[in-house]
């Protein structure tokens, strides 16, 4: 079932989520209706994803993940990929002074294949920048599909194993998470998806094992401080028993 953000209401006591993953979707449909250009919907995107940066330093989200471009985002026409590329580059060289002002820690998971030198060096030098930052760390999946990160996570393991360097009996489930691209970031507590859409589209399908689940009908350029609010609440009504039979928090 999907979520009336306008029925809900924020203020419970109860422990709010440290980290929200976030699939942002519904940029085009959003332009479609009003008889716009897609792109003019992934440029709105941009301005919601700026927004839900302020939001979540303002409720005290310690961590915050974004679905930006999949793997599986390449088949899209290619005029509409060099603008999301494009987007990113200005989104990045825009931002980055103020996100850095702000205590924001960045971060990129995802394949480096396919992106040029230019974009691998503007987000490396992103990440080195905002390194030590402690008030918000935030994630974006760009060049991102959860069945290639698990791929590339087992491919190092086995490539350690055949150097000798840990034994195949060490693999576990906790081990195993050392090796994928988020290695180190607490699992999401919270996934939002926007649009009404109800799938995971191959995100993070590892680190969402158990992770509560809100669906909302906005489409991501509506996408506000209410509307994250409004998830959050609806997560903090809910009984998190990790497969046990009793509620545990993670706060």
């Amino acid at each position: 079932m999907t979520l009336n953000a306008d029925k809900l209401a924020w203020g419970s006591e109860e422990p709010a989520p440290r980290h929200i993953a976030i699939i942002m979707d519904g940029n085009g449909r959003w332009a479609a209706e009003r008889g716009l250009p897609r792109t003019e919907g992934h440029r709105q995107g941009v301005e919601s994803v700026r927004r839900t940066v302020r939001a979540a330093i303002d409720l005290g989200i310690t961590h915050l993940t974004l679905f930006s471009f999949s793997s599986e985002n390449w088949t899209r026409p290619p005029q509409e990929i060099h603008y999301l590329f494009g987007l990113l580059r200005r989104f990045v060289r825009r931002d980055l002074a103020d996100l850095h002002k702000n205590g924001v820690k960045i971060n990129i998971i995802g394949a480096r294949e396919g992106l040029d030198k230019d974009m691998l060096k503007l987000i490396d030098d992103a990440v080195e920048l905002t390194k030590d930052n402690t008030a918000l760390e935030l994630t974006i999946a760009f060049n991102y599909g959860a069945r290639d990160e698990i791929a590339r996570a087992a491919r190092r393991i086995a490539e350690d194993v055949a150097a000798g360097k840990i034994e195949a009996e060490e693999i576990s489930a906790e081990s195993f998470a050392a090796y994928l691209d988020t290695a180190g970031t607490p699992d999401p507590d919270l996934l939002i998806r926007t649009s009404g859409e109800l799938r995971l589209s191959n995100f993070l399908l590892w680190q969402l094992a158990y992770s509560e689940f809100v669906f909302v009908d906005t489409y991501w350029p509506d996408f506000s401080k209410e509307t994250l609010e409004a998830a959050i609440a609806e997560y903090q009504r809910r009984s998190r028993r990790f497969g046990g039979l009793a509620a545990r928090s993670t706060a």
